[in-house]
C-alpha cells in the first residue's frame, strides 16, 4: 500500500513536471516568435529607409536651366528632376563661395560659426562632428562622396589644417574625393584614377563612380547618401570633348542686367574687388568672345547633366528610384556679365543665388512639377537630409527642412536668411540679409581719399529680380527699410553671440555694426 502511494506521487509530480515544461517551451517560443517579429519589424524599417543622392557643382548660376527660364540651355537630366520634383527659385548661398559653401551645406551652420574660409581658416573638429554625413552613419547609413571636398578639418594641427578631406574621408564608407580645385583630367585625380580609360573627364567619372558605390549599397542592403560635388563648372574651362557639338550653334542671350552700365547705381564697394576686371578679362564685353565664354560654360553643365542621366538610369534598373531622395544644388552662383561682373562672391542675385531641385518620389504626384518662391539657404540642406533619413536635427544647425515645403509650396520655413562676405579685399566685405521680398546690404567700408563712405543697399527682389533699382533713398520704402535694418541687427546679434572668436571672426561684431562711428571702428 505504502509502495503504491509512493508511486501515485511521484506519477503526479512527473505530470506537473511535464506540463510545467510545456508551458515553459510555450513561452520560450512565444518570446523567440516576437523577436524574430520584432527583428523582422526593423529590418523592414532598415529597408525602408530612403536612399540619398546629393548633386553638388561648383559655380552654376541660377539662370542655367530650363526650369529656371532659360529657353537656350539643353538640360534634359536636370528637366527630368524638375519635372518630378519641387524647384526653389529663390534659393541662396549665404557664403558665394566654395571653402566657406562647402563647409555651410556640410554643416548645417552659417559662416561665422564654421570659421571656414579663405583667408580664415579650416573647420574645427566641433563643427564636423555634426555634420551630416557624421550623423547619417550613426544611423546605419552607407555614405559616399566624390569630387572637391574643398576644406581641411583641423583645430590648428599644422598637421591638418591645409590638407583637403584628409580627415574626413575616415568617416566614409567610399570616397573618390579630391583636395584643392581637384582635375578635369581623370587621371589627375588620385581616387578617381581608375575610370579614366573609359571616362577621360571628371564628370561623367564621378557618375561611374557613384553607380559602383550605389551597387555595393545594394548589394550590402543598406540604405546610402551619395554625395557627387563635381568641378563643373568652375574654371579653368575644360569641357568635355564628347559634348563639343552640343551648343556649337547656340546664341545666347543676356540678361537684362548685363554689362558695365547695369552696374554703376550699386555701391562703390562692388567694384572694389576681383569681379570688376573679370569683366573683361573673361570675354563678356564683346559678343564674340561673350557667346564663346557661354557657349563653354554650359558645356560643363552639359557633362554634369549626362553624368546625373546615367545615374538616374542606374537607379531605374536596380528598381530603387522610388526610395532614393534626390537633391541638387551648387556653392554658389556666377556673374557672366550682369551688373559688368565676373565671378561670384558678391551677395547681388547672380553670385549668390543658385538652382535648387528636390526630388522625393515618396511625395504625391500631384505635388511633382511644382515651383516655390519660398526663401531657402544652402545650410537648410543639411537639415533637410537629416530629415528625410528620421534623424534628428543637431540644435546647433541654423539651417531648417524643407521638406514641409514640398507638401505645401507657399509654407515659410524661415523669415530671413544672410548672405556673408567676408573674403578678399576688406573693400568687398560686406553683410545682407534677405525675406521673402527684400534684399538689405550693408557695406561698412570708408575711404575719405577716394570718397567712398559705408552705404546702404535695398533692392525688392519680387519686383526687381535684376537689382536695378536701390531702394534706400526712395521715400515709400522707408518702413520697409526700417523693417530690414531690424532683421540686419538681429542677424549681427546672432554672428556675435553664437559666432566663433578664431580665425578673425570675432571683430566683424563692430566691423558690420551700424550704429558704430567708422572713426570708431578704426
Amino acid at each position: 500500500m505504502k509502495n503504491s502511494c509512493v508511486e501515485s506521487i511521484n506519477l503526479k509530480k512527473n505530470s506537473i513536471l511535464k506540463n510545467r515544461l510545456k508551458i515553459y517551451y510555450s513561452l520560450l517560443a512565444l518570446i523567440i516568435f516576437i523577436q524574430s517579429c520584432k527583428q523582422s519589424v526593423d529590418d523592414s524599417e532598415i529597408e525602408q529607409k530612403p536612399n540619398i543622392i546629393f548633386f553638388f557643382t561648383d559655380d552654376q548660376a541660377y539662370d542655367t536651366q530650363k526650369a529656371y527660364g532659360n529657353p537656350d540651355v539643353k538640360t534634359p537630366n536636370m528637366d527630368k528632376l524638375a519635372e518630378a520634383g519641387m524647384v526653389f527659385q529663390r534659393h541662396y548661398n549665404t557664403t558665394a563661395i566654395c571653402m566657406a559653401s562647402r563647409a555651410n551645406v556640410m554643416t548645417g551652420q552659417y559662416e561665422y560659426k564654421t570659421g571656414c574660409n579663405f583667408d580664415h581658416g579650416p573647420l574645427g573638429t566641433k563643427q564636423w562632428s555634426t555634420a551630416y554625413p557624421v550623423l547619417l552613419k550613426r544611423a546605419g547609413y552607407r555614405v559616399g562622396f566624390g569630387g572637391k571636398f574643398g576644406f581641411a578639418i583641423s583645430d590648428g594641427d599644422s598637421e591638418t589644417q591645409n590638407k583637403e578631406g584628409e580627415v574626413a574621408k575616415h568617416d566614409f564608407d567610399f570616397w573618390v574625393g579630391g583636395p584643392g580645385q581637384t582635375s578635369y583630367k581623370t587621371a589627375q585625380n588620385k581616387t578617381l584614377a581608375k575610370y579614366a580609360k573609359e571616362y577621360p573627364h571628371s564628370s561623367r567619372a564621378y557618375g561611374a563612380a557613384s553607380i559602383d558605390f550605389i551597387r555595393e549599397s545594394v548589394d550590402q542592403n543598406q540604405p546610402f547618401c551619395m554625395s557627387v560635388f563635381f568641378k563643373a563648372p568652375h574654371r579653368p574651362v575644360q569641357p568635355d570633348p564628347m559634348f563639343d557639338d552640343v551648343y556649337k550653334e547656340t546664341t545666347f542671350r543676356k540678361l537684362p542686367n548685363y554689362g558695365r552700365k547695369a552696374g554703376e547705381h550699386l555701391a562703390p564697394q562692388s567694384r572694389m574687388g576681383r569681379q570688376y576686371p573679370r569683366f573683361f578679362q573673361w570675354g563678356y564685353d564683346n559678343e564674340e568672345s561673350y557667346q564663346k565664354a557661354l557657349r563653354k560654360y554650359h558645356q560643363l553643365i552639359y557633362g554634369v547633366d549626362y553624368a546625373i542621366g546615367m545615374v538616374l538610369d542606374e537607379l531605374k534598373k536596380l528598381k530603387i528610384d522610388d526610395n532614393t531622395v534626390i537633391i541638387f544644388s551648387s556653392d554658389n552662383g556666377y556673374f557672366n556679365g550682369s551688373h559688368g561682373l565676373g565671378s561670384k562672391v558678391l551677395p547681388y542675385e547672380e553670385g549668390a543665388r543658385v538652382p535648387l531641385i528636390i526630388v522625393d518620389p515618396r511625395i504625391k504626384k500631384k505635388r511633382k512639377g511644382i515651383k516655390t518662391s519660398s526663401l531657402s539657404g544652402n545650410v537648410d540642406i543639411a537639415a533637410t537630409i537629416l530629415d528625410v533619413a528620421g534623424v534628428e536635427t543637431p540644435s546647433v544647425y541654423d539651417g531648417k527642412s524643407l521638406l514641409p515645403i514640398l507638401n505645401h509650396s507657399k509654407i515659410q520655413v524661415r523669415e530671413s536668411l544672410p548672405i556673408i562676405q567676408v573674403w578678399g579685399p576688406e573693400a568687398t566685405h560686406s553683410l545682407t540679409v534677405m525675406d521673402e521680398h527684400y534684399k538689405y546690404i550693408y557695406w561698412y567700408y570708408e575711404d575719405k581719399e577716394e570718397k567712398i563712405v559705408a552705404s546702404e543697399e535695398l533692392f525688392n527682389i519680387v519686383e526687381d529680380p535684376y537689382e536695378m533699382t536701390n531702394l534706400v533713398d526712395q521715400s515709400g520704402s522707408q518702413s520697409q527699410l526700417v523693417k530690414m535694418r531690424k532683421l540686419y541687427d538681429q542677424q549681427l546679434e546672432h554672428w556675435k553671440e553664437e559666432g566663433v572668436k578664431h580665425n578673425g571672426y570675432g571683430k566683424y561684431g563692430v566691423l558690420f555694426d551700424r550704429n558704430i562711428k567708422s572713426d570708431e571702428k578704426k
